[in-house]
């Protein structure tokens, strides 16, 4: 039986996922330990919300992962500001009150998307980067289509649009161009498929259609930095999604306002367009299952 963890409110899981680690050196910690591939903050709620942390998991860096682990049900029933800071801070996972060990963690960190597409216009949101409606539509399409296209020819084809007039809606927001919003999609999937599979990387690539390994690890290697063993090491999705915006911003693929917030350090929310409102949140599983994704 998985042997549970001691945990102080406020946790950090770092690669190689021994231990965690509580967060006693304020924001500067997070930021310091938090943009480490494939880490995840773990909030525990135990004792309710602690108002000191709420600024930590609210600013947190770009591509670390949140966990929260809710106190027990008759506090949520007593305290409904619990839920909305929660909703509030885009968890990764929401888990059920409990003696969570490392196990759980990895599990939930490891464990693909339910709804790949709308997870990455989700983050993408949450990380400033503004994408009105149609937009957004045809990224989460893209991301979708993925799965089973290879060229832009055919993504053109089924967004119904020319592939100019898909590249001038993408350059016109400030966006990456068509051809690597298809690839990200495939090696998202190639990431997770990696962290769930014992298969090896020639298998997996082969079947999002990469025709050798070889090619599968330098088209990852130059739109991330990473290689597909790393990737199949650090634990979770939103680190990789951060390391292509990264990526892009360095080549200049995003707009000069983008990369700025994506380069100089600001937090995840820094950049948020909402002034003082909730920040962008999805509907809550129910609470007696991990929702991850």
């Amino acid at each position: 039986m998985p042997l549970p963890v001691a945990t102080a409110p406020l946790t950090l899981l770092v690669h190689p996922y021994r231990d965690l680690r509580p967060v006693h050196g304020g924001l500067k910690q997070v930021r310091a330990e938090g943009r480490k591939p494939g880490s995840a903050l773990v909030w525990h709620l135990a004792r309710g919300i602690q108002e000191q942390h709420i600024p930590l998991v609210r600013d947190r860096p770009g591509g670390l992962a949140l966990v929260v682990v809710l106190p027990p049900a008759r506090a949520l029933g007593t305290d409904p500001d619990i839920m909305r800071a929660v909703e509030a801070s885009r968890p990764q996972a929401i888990l059920p009150h409990h003696e969570v060990s490392l196990e759980d963690l990895v599990q939930v960190l490891s464990r693909p998307p339910e709804d790949l597409a709308a997870e990455v216009t989700e983050y993408l949101t949450w990380r400033g980067i503004s994408l009105d409606r149609e937009t957004a539509r045809l990224i989460r399409k893209t991301i979708t289509l993925s799965a089973e296209l290879r060229s832009i020819s055919a993504l053109s084809r089924s967004l119904y649009l020319s592939r100019r007039a898909l590249g001038r809606r993408l350059l016109s927001r400030g966006l990456p161009v068509p051809s690597h919003w298809l690839q990200l999609g495939r090696l998202l999937r190639v990431a997770i498929r990696l962290q769930n599979s014992r298969d090896s990387i020639l298998s997996i690539g082969y079947e999002v259609g990469y025709a050798d390994a070889f090619s599968l690890s330098n088209q990852m290697h130059r739109l991330t930095g990473f290689r597909p063993s790393e990737a199949r090491e650090y634990l979770g999705w939103e680190w990789f999604l951060e390391a292509w915006l990264r990526t892009e911003a360095n080549v200049g693929g995003l707009s000069p306002e983008y990369a700025f917030e994506l380069l100089t350090g600001s937090s995840a929310t820094d950049g948020w367009k909402g002034g003082d409102r909730a920040r962008p949140g999805r509907a809550l599983r129910p609470l007696n299952k991990v929702r991850t994704g």
